[in-house]
């Protein structure tokens, strides 16, 4: 059985296997991209870019004024292609690659749908945690050296790593389920509510009872005695929690002119994007405890999470709630490269935004750029969108050595 602590062990690894694999998720039989690092305009270790990467595979380009262009909105369907020998031999191996202990292997192994599905839960989680801390000194860097250096240290950027992970795997199958994905689950029929109205429980939800099955079954529940091991399932099921308060009940009317004499209601899942809002909030909220230890159990590390020492703005009290993230060291400042981040020299910062943040006082680099981008864009007639070419001078900030 396995803790929080061990599941970003095996989650960390699939960024090598992403680069691998292809550039393709059709390889595991589906449609929608998921690219490695070298084609999806994500930063290679070391580099740091303007440019960033949704979690649903839409390019977004800060400008000036630190806005975005968002092209997909997360709801869009997957396009499912079928499974043959070839796409089951695929998942085999990519089972057998991950850093799995013999049971989770085994629940890997034993449905083709689930190796594709872990993998669009790393790619999901990691890519919304860049999108979240992209203004920030920890830009959710997770390359070699740094991500190994980082988990072993319990501060608040890794309460925010499980808890996004946790949510990401229970989110993406849950989503599985519904999209037809997976062969031991399928749509949420919702048994456990009434139909007290004029309407019927169908459509095809997001199957969350079966996704909180797997979850639990997969991690692994083991009542540690060492602290850091409590914090870190803890921060897990923060993860869990919030995917399970963003569910949705859905309805579309039926009957003559509207009259929606009848509704058909389904549940659903929140966009993943407002999971990643909520935990990056809880991590803005998130609580230092400590142990309450005695002496015999003082130096190994033993004992029950003990609430924070000072008071903590917005808490009224000092007991950590079961849907708050804690973390039990103070975090590194990120300022220069260490073995926790490369820092934040050369980062892109917005004058008026973060420079002073980021570049943690050492000042700010200004470079003045010609750019061209699609304005004054207009819908035709029909089916397609005519844009003009405009051009503007752009400063651009980066921060100083």
């Amino acid at each position: 059985m396995l803790d929080g602590h061990h599941f970003l062990g095996w989650l960390s690894l699939v960024f090598i296997v992403l680069n691998s694999i292809g550039s393709t998720a059709a390889y595991f039989g589906i449609r929608a991209p998921m690219p490695p690092r070298a084609h999806t305009g994500l930063p290679a270790e070391g580099q740091n870019t303007g440019q960033r990467l949704h979690p649903f595979g839409s390019f977004e380009e800060a400008s000036s004024h630190g806005t975005y262009v968002r092209t997909l909105t997360g709801n869009e369907p997957l396009t499912i292609l079928p499974l043959t020998s070839e796409t089951e031999e695929a998942a085999v191996q990519i089972c057998d690659r991950l850093k799995l202990e013999r049971k989770q292997r085994k629940m890997c192994r034993r449905d083709p749908g689930v190796a594709e599905t872990l993998i669009e839960a790393i790619s999901m989680s990691a890519q919304e945690c860049e999108y979240q801390f992209h203004f920030e000194r920890w830009n959710c860097t997770l390359e070699g050296k740094y991500r190994a250096s980082l988990l072993k240290k319990g501060c608040k950027e890794t309460a925010f790593l499980y808890a996004i992970s946790s949510a990401g795997l229970t989110h993406a199958m849950a989503k599985a389920c519904s999209a037809g994905r997976m062969e031991r689950c399928t749509c949420d029929e919702a048994p456990d509510l009434e139909n007290k109205e004029a309407w019927q429980w169908g459509g095809c939800g997001d199957n969350l009872k079966y996704s909180n099955k797997f979850v639990k079954e997969f991690l692994g529940k083991k009542n540690s005695k060492d602290l850091r091991a409590r914090v870190d399932l803890h921060n897990t099921n923060v993860g869990i929690k919030v995917i399970k308060a963003g569910v949705k009940t859905t309805c579309k009317c039926h009957g003559v002119s509207g009259s929606c004499t009848v509704r058909t209601c389904w549940r659903q899942l929140s966009p993943f994007h407002e999971i990643g809002k909520q935990l990056k909030l809880k991590y803005e909220t998130s609580l230092k405890v400590g142990s309450t230890t005695n002496e015999a159990n003082e130096a190994t590390g033993d004992g029950e999470i003990a609430p924070p020492k000072k008071p903590i703005a917005g808490h009224s009290d000092q007991i950590p709630r079961t849907t708050d993230l804690i973390y039990m060291e103070d975090s590194p400042n990120f300022c220069k490269m260490s073995k926790f981040s490369p820092g934040t020299f050369g980062r892109r910062c917005y004058k008026e935004k973060n420079c002073e943040s980021l570049c943690c006082g050492r000042g700010h680099n200004t470079q003045s750029k010609v750019v061209t981008r699609p304005c004054q864009c207009q819908v035709r007639w029909c089916c397609y969108v005519e844009c003009k070419q405009c051009t503007q001078r752009e400063e651009i900030y980066t921060c100083k050595d």
